[in-house]
């Protein structure tokens, strides 16, 4: 299912809710956060949206864009409930522009308080936040949210999975499209294989 805008579908009574991320790689935790919004808010579709420079992490260059993005589509090929959209917009704010529900970290829900994401302006910070649609958050150790903001997810698989674990090596925590990528090119377990093989595809 797709449609050409963010925030926009072909059938107007459909309930979309925005996930944004680097999906660095994307993990079970990610599928089960998506999951646990579409149920708790009674969603049609769920878009995982990546920036081409995401918010403080513009320097990832490995494993490259198209690729990161590639396999996001195949990880989620065959759920007619999940989408995978490109943008250039950085703040969630504009990203979630016409969507009904927007989902996130609890690591991510602090961060967008801090006002330099906002020029420093509190009250530019504010009127953001105030802009945001419905928010769901996934529960994460060292971070309070709201209660009626926060999703039920299993708080372990919350607390032990997330891309940077599967990059050290756990692949078992990826996705199954992720995990079949890294094994044939290295993407984020073996950098130097991965260039190897990026080498390899441009000869």
């Amino acid at each position: 299912m797709t449609s050409d805008e963010l925030g926009q579908s072909s059938d107007p009574e459909l309930r979309l809710g925005v996930y944004p991320g680097s999906f660095n790689p994307p993990t079970v935790a990610h599928l089960a956060i998506a999951e646990a919004a579409r149920d708790k808010h009674r969603l049609d579709r769920v878009d995982l949206c990546v920036s081409t420079s995401a918010l403080a992490k513009e320097h990832v260059v490995h494993p490259l864009f198209a690729h990161r993005v590639e396999v996001l589509e195949a990880a989620v090929a065959g759920l007619d409930w999940l989408a995978v959209k490109v943008t250039e917009l950085q703040l969630v704010a504009e990203i979630a522009t016409g969507y009904g529900v927007l989902i996130m970290g609890a690591d991510k829900w602090t961060q967008i308080q801090d006002p330099v994401w906002y020029g420093d302006d509190p009250a530019a910070r504010d009127a953001a936040l105030a802009s945001l649609p419905t928010v769901a958050v996934a529960p994460r150790d060292g971070h309070e949210t709201p209660a009626e903001l926060t999703l039920d997810v299993i708080p372990d698989l919350i607390a032990k999975v997330s891309s940077t674990i599967a990059r050290a090596g756990e692949t078992r925590l990826m996705l199954a499209a992720a995990q079949d990528f890294a094994a044939r090119t290295g993407a984020w377990i073996e950098p130097d294989r991965y260039t190897a093989w990026l080498n390899s595809q441009s000869g």
